[in-house]
């Protein structure tokens, strides 16, 4: 195989591929990048055996895989894998201009730009695993803007290293309210707080009715990365999900992302949703963000408590560290009821508050000790906040 290609495609393919890829693993192979050269005659001249082509890049840790395609002039096709951190590195570090990349004997690879050259080793693009997608019955096209959307409003609730690896994930969930329509959802939670948003979408086969899958936290992440420039322009490519056998293929523009599904029963999270708050909180979010920020600088790091003391016409918020000092601010509130105080992880509010884009925030509850609801967007959005116990 031999290439050329303009550093500032091939730093867009890396950019694009090296997320996925885990520093730690048993497989060597998995530390590296498939590089596949196919030609592809285009129209024009042919100059000295090149063909105007595209190269793809591909990179894997088995539960997750990204492929996508760069434009590239392919004077020989072919495949080969380099290592990943190091191509990245050796590429981040050229100056703009030209790379050439050539197969050598016993799977090294060469990259040359003008007066540099680089010699790494590789490994046999045969040991590289294969590019699955998923050919389910399940397939839907979701506007960028609402994917994005939904994304934003509850990755802040997905568990982190949770023993319990279900909360590890987000449960999307798609059921049927038209022909031709479906309601997709987001739901995310990790046992002390809960999230869920949704939106309408457009359904392209119609195979089940109903489906509910889970995605592991590392694939959302990299889906909300991919889309992290899309601005939802009429006329621009909209992301398609395709779901079947263990397996979601994401396909956006000329990039295909694959993950492999968490396998469990999620928990019913409409059980633990509140009927019976009576009760509502009312208080500005910009000046509720601000207090807490600076109030939880002396909340003690394990707990992350913030005391939240409300009475007529006032919200004050406290936090107390023993060996380093104490914090509080009042905030003014439109609560009229009898006055209550509770205890919150500072960052769990702090994360909720971020995602919401009312300018007040209105909180519904029964007690001080029972969930807090927030409601946003006619009911396409709502969290749950557990008070913590004294």
């Amino acid at each position: 195989m031999k290439i050329r290609i303009t550093r500032k495609d091939l730093l867009a393919g890396m950019q694009q591929v090296h997320g996925v890829i885990e520093k730690r693993n048993t497989m060597p192979i998995l530390s590296h990048v498939l590089i596949t050269a196919n030609e592809q005659v285009s129209s024009g001249d042919l100059d000295a055996k090149i063909i105007e082509s595209n190269i793809s890049l591909f990179a894997t840790d088995l539960e997750i895989g990204i492929c996508d395609h760069y434009p590239a002039h392919v004077i020989s096709p072919g495949r080969v894998t380099v290592a990943a951190n190091k191509l990245f590195e050796i590429v981040r570090k050229l100056p703009d201009g030209v790379i050439d990349i050539a197969q050598l004997d016993n799977n090294w690879v060469s990259i040359e730009s003008g007066n540099a050259y680089f010699k790494i080793a590789g490994l046999s693009p045969d040991e590289f695993p294969a590019l699955t997608v998923s050919e389910g019955d399940t397939k839907i096209a979701v506007n960028v803007i609402l994917f994005t959307k939904l994304i934003r409003k509850t990755l802040f609730a997905i568990g982190e290293n949770d023993a319990r690896y279900i909360l590890n994930g987000l449960l999307l969930q798609i059921q049927k309210i038209s022909e031709g329509k479906s309601m997709l959802r987001f739901v995310a939670t990790d046992g002390h707080r809960l999230a869920f948003a949704d939106g309408v979408i457009k359904r392209t086969t119609e195979k089940s009715l109903e489906e509910q899958v889970i995605l592991p936290k590392k694939a959302i992440l990299e889906i909300k990365r991919l889309l992290s420039d899309a601005k939802g322009e009429e006329g621009e490519d909209e992301p398609t999900i395709t779901f079947g056998k263990g397996l979601l293929t994401f396909k956006y523009k000329t990039t295909i992302l694959t993950s492999r599904l968490i396998h469990g029963h999620y928990p019913n999270y409409q059980q633990v949703i509140p009927n019976s708050n009576d009760k509502t909180l009312v208080t500005n979010k910009q000046l509720l963000t601000g207090a807490l920020d600076r109030v939880s600088i002396f909340s003690q790091e394990k707990a992350d408590t913030v005391t939240m003391s409300v009475e007529k016409g006032q919200i004050m918020l406290r936090s107390n560290n023993p060996e380093l000092g104490e914090a509080r601010e009042a905030i003014e509130t439109s609560f009229q009821g009898e006055p209550f105080e509770a205890m919150f992880s500072s960052h769990c509010l702090l994360d909720l508050l971020a995602v919401l884009e009312d300018e007040d925030v209105v909180f519904e509850f029964k007690d001080a000790t029972s969930p807090f609801v927030i409601r946003e967007d006619s009911g396409h959005f709502l969290s749950i906040v557990l008070p913590l116990k004294a």
